[in-house]
C-alpha cells in the first residue's frame, strides 16, 4: 500500500510541474488517504505482533 502511495505523490508531482491543477490534487489526496491507512495498518500490526510476542525464558 506504501507504495501505491509513493506512486500517487509521484503523478501528483508530474502533474503539478506540468499545471494540471485538478488532477494533482486528486493523486495528492489519493496518497495522503493511502499514506495514512497504511501507517494506521503498520500501527496495528505493530501492537499485535509486540502483544503476541513471548516473555522471557525462566
Amino acid at each position: 500500500m506504501l507504495y501505491w502511495a509513493a506512486v500517487f505523490f509521484v503523478i501528483a508531482v508530474i502533474a503539478a510541474v506540468f499545471g494540471f491543477g485538478g488532477i494533482a490534487a486528486a493523486s495528492a489526496g489519493v496518497a495522503k488517504i493511502l499514506f495514512f491507512i497504511f501507517l494506521a495498518l503498520f500501527l496495528v500490526s505493530l501492537i499485535f505482533g509486540y502483544a503476541r510476542r513471548p516473555g522471557p525464558p525462566r
